[in-house]
């Protein structure tokens, strides 16, 4: 099995400003008496990850002052307001100089996605040209691994909300989707309505 140890990076996208949320950002919503961040960072933790690099936006000040993330690289992103897209090319810009070979992108509104299912997409990494994503019933969602050889790639064709979606899609072939709907719900917190998932 290959040491993933330094070769693997937890990307966690937190940026969100919550528009549908009353503009609550989702990285200090509270869950379980603590910022949403936290838990998300712990997550890719207790997986595995012992790099994570946290992409910030919406008052990214305040997450900083509120939320415990020791150990962790803050990356700010000033145009989070533009999308996830901005966000996603901040994150893997960020593990420049590293010897990160590959990103696992999390994001911080899916608290339903567990260690478990993150570890398991953990695993499918190889190398480099790794491309691995968590799926639902079959249907693709996050977390996703990306190998280095294709940064450039899912940089380039980040754009607006899209994220690696564009590039994921172009490449569909090579990924290899880890069912993981048998231990893990794939939920956003996007709504007021989806509160009902934060404890």
């Amino acid at each position: 099995m290959t040491d993933t140890t330094d070769q693997v990076a937890g990307v966690l996208l937190a940026a969100g400003g919550g528009r549908r949320l009353g503009g609550r950002p989702k990285a200090l919503l509270e869950h379980r008496g603590r910022p949403l961040v936290e838990h998300a960072v712990a997550v890719l933790r207790a997986a595995g990850c012992t790099r994570v690099h946290v992409v910030l936006g919406a008052r990214a000040d305040a997450v900083r002052e509120r939320a415990e993330l020791p150990g962790c690289v803050l990356v700010d992103n000033p145009g989070w307001e533009r999308g996830m897209g901005g966000s996603l090319r901040a994150g893997l810009a960020s593990l420049a100089g590293t010897p990160a070979r590959a990103a696992l992108v999390s994001l911080v509104d899916q608290p339903g996605i567990g260690p478990e299912a993150v570890a398991r997409v953990l695993a499918g990494y190889t190398d480099e040209t790794s491309l691995v994503a968590a799926a639902f019933d079959g249907v693709r969602g996050h977390p996703v691994l990306l190998g280095a050889a294709h940064w450039a790639g899912v940089a380039a064709a980040a754009t607006g909300d899209q994220g690696a979606r564009a590039y994921l899609r172009g490449h569909a072939g090579e990924i290899r989707l880890v069912e993981c709907g048998d231990i893990a719900r794939a939920y956003d917190i996007d709504t007021e309505a989806d509160l009902v998932h934060l404890e």
